[in-house]
């Protein structure tokens, strides 16, 4: 497991000496747990963004000829998903169940966890269909002292395979996109120690600021051999700070916990973070975040990203390997609800999709699933469709008592029943 005291953005777990009185909360602790991609159906305007009909569960449910989650069945998943073969509709789901939809343009990792927490784009980051224009690329080889390769949109373990050799010959870094409003940097890690690589990609976010303010600046190292290379799970990402405050900012400032698993802390450049655990892959992150939840009674939010089934098997067009992912964490389920006090309630959900059965390698823009649970949670209450991802953010603040975003609304009384 991946080193969680190393993490610059730790602090000791223990109470805060401002944490707000208990009856100003409504819940002691949330966890939030983020399955990179996992959408569940086309959004009206995905046709836009070349996705229409893109369903990442449902069609991986398809090509894999059957699909059992009986854990997230349980919690209502099979309600807010068309059919799909093996995710049952169960008569009464155990959890409060819904689907939401993003109201900021974009289909990508950074806009939509900041609209969970209450920050909804009006305009979309910049993408760079043909590569980064001159002024970017000739900045950025000037102050790493190196020529780049690349500069396209590419598949990450795709550019490795092409250009790899020749990186490996010249030590020249591999610059790539995608759809994505990112900035990729790719390096054999004994070409260019990852340390350094990720010098570079600090550089390159001081570089794109302004009409260029990608959301995402991304360390891609890679070992292996010609015709064997493979990505390594020591990937960073350099993100863009949130232009105003979120939900998170809120919690921090009422002196409650806000530990990020995962890579939720680069995703919001630390801003509102109080503790961080980067880990690897998903084991790791449902690891951490069931031992925070069994051993660390602080109130406040858990915020997690299970990155492997986007990283892993949506990119890459893998669906047996998405549906293995996903037939994982539906494991995990039963041992994160035991973990849960009286106080405490687990939020399932996602960020955009990424289907794997579609030609394309990129993110798809798609409904995602909403489902909550806990002690205090409300059986079967069925949350219909939310007009914004801000809608969690909205029923977080009030849940926790603090300032609620400018943007979402709560659902907050629909699903927590009466605490004593």
């Amino acid at each position: 497991m991946t080193d969680r005291r190393n993490s610059p953005l730790m602090t000791p777990p223990g109470r805060t000496s401002a944490t707000p009185k208990s009856h100003s909360r409504r819940l002691e602790r949330v966890a939030i747990l983020v399955m990179d991609s996992v959408g569940i159906g086309a959004l009206p305007d995905a046709g836009q963004y070349g996705d229409g009909g893109s369903n990442t569960v449902v069609h991986t449910a398809m090509a894999v000829g059957g699909l059992p989650l009986p854990h997230l069945s349980a919690l209502g998943l099979g309600w807010v998903i068309e059919p799909a073969p093996g995710v049952e509709k169960v008569e009464k789901p155990s959890g409060a169940y819904g689907r939401a939809a993003e109201r900021s343009p974009g289909k990508d990792t950074t806009t939509g966890h900041w609209e969970m927490m209450g920050l909804v784009l009006d305009r979309p980051f910049p993408t760079y269909p043909h590569g980064f224009p001159p002024e970017i690329i000739d900045e950025f080889t000037r102050r790493i002292g190196r020529p780049i390769l690349g500069n396209k949109p590419a598949s990450g373990t795709i550019i490795i395979q092409e250009l790899g050799e020749e990186h490996l010959r010249t030590g020249a870094p591999i610059v790539y996109t995608s759809a994505d409003s990112v900035f990729q940097v790719a390096a054999h890690e004994e070409v260019i120690p990852v340390e350094e690589l990720y010098r570079m990609c600090q550089i390159a976010r001081e570089i794109l600021i302004g009409p260029h303010a990608v959301d995402r600046v991304i360390a891609r190292p890679f070992v292996g051999k010609p015709g064997a290379f493979v990505r390594t799970e020591r990937r960073r990402d350099f993100s863009l700070r949130p232009f105003r405050p979120t939900v998170l900012d809120a919690l921090k400032k009422a002196g409650l916990a806000v530990r990020a698993v995962g890579k939720i802390a680069d995703i919001f450049a630390g801003q509102g973070i109080t503790w961080a655990a980067h880990t690897g892959n998903n084991r790791e992150t449902l690891e951490v975040t069931w031992d925070l939840l069994q051993h660390s009674a602080e109130p406040g939010l858990i915020f997690a990203n299970c990155v492997d089934f986007d990283m892993l098997y949506g990119h890459r067009n893998d669906a047996p390997g998405y549906a293995r992912a996903l037939r994982e964490f539906d494991a995990w389920i039963p041992r994160l609800l035991a973990a849960l006090g009286p106080r405490d309630a687990l939020v399932i959900t996602a960020d955009h999709g990424c289907d794997p059965t579609t030609p394309s390698t990129d993110h798809s823009r798609e409904y995602v699933p909403l489902l909550v649970a806990g002690p205090p949670i409300r059986p079967g209450v069925a949350l219909g469709t939310r007009s914004t991802f801000a809608d969690l953010g909205a029923t977080l603040a009030e849940a926790m008592g603090v300032e609620a975003p400018e943007a979402g609304t709560s659902f907050a009384d629909a699903v927590l029943a009466q605490i004593q």
